[in-house]
């Protein structure tokens, strides 16, 4: 859990208005979808399994810096800080504490400027998941 002081260095510039955070179990097919490479989705990044919608920040667009979270579970490469496409995974129980550390800091990061959308269903039968 952070603590005030990491929760402030965390606080964007200029707070945004979020929404409060939705539970939608959201399918690991449908977040996929939610690349940036199709108008008709948004652009969604999952971290430990909560789902952000990013679609506001253009890092995320197809020719963003950032695009290779974009419809993913990007744990595991944001705790390693790394932009390399076999680290865009969602495991990450197996870091250092150091690694999580850098992970539950990126989660601070995007819950302060991204609206929670929902959790990611890695289990989607009988959830009533989006597909």
């Amino acid at each position: 859990m952070a603590t005030a002081t990491q929760s402030k260095a965390f606080a964007p510039k200029e707070a945004p208005k979020l929404n409060p955070p939705k539970n939608t179990p959201i399918s690991l097919s449908h977040l996929a979808k939610c690349d940036g490479n199709s108008p008709s989705y948004p652009i969604y990044v999952a971290i430990m399994g909560t789902v952000f919608d990013v679609s506001g920040n253009t890092a995320y667009a197809p020719e963003g810096a950032y695009h290779i979270f974009a419809g993913k579970d990007a744990s595991r490469g944001l705790a390693l800080s790394s932009l390399k496409i076999e680290d865009c995974r969602p495991e990450w129980e197996d870091l250092a504490d150091k690694e999580k550390q850098v992970l539950n800091d990126w989660f601070t990061f995007f819950s302060k400027r991204y609206n929670i959308v929902g959790q990611e269903q890695r289990s989607i039968a009988g959830t009533g998941a989006i597909f």
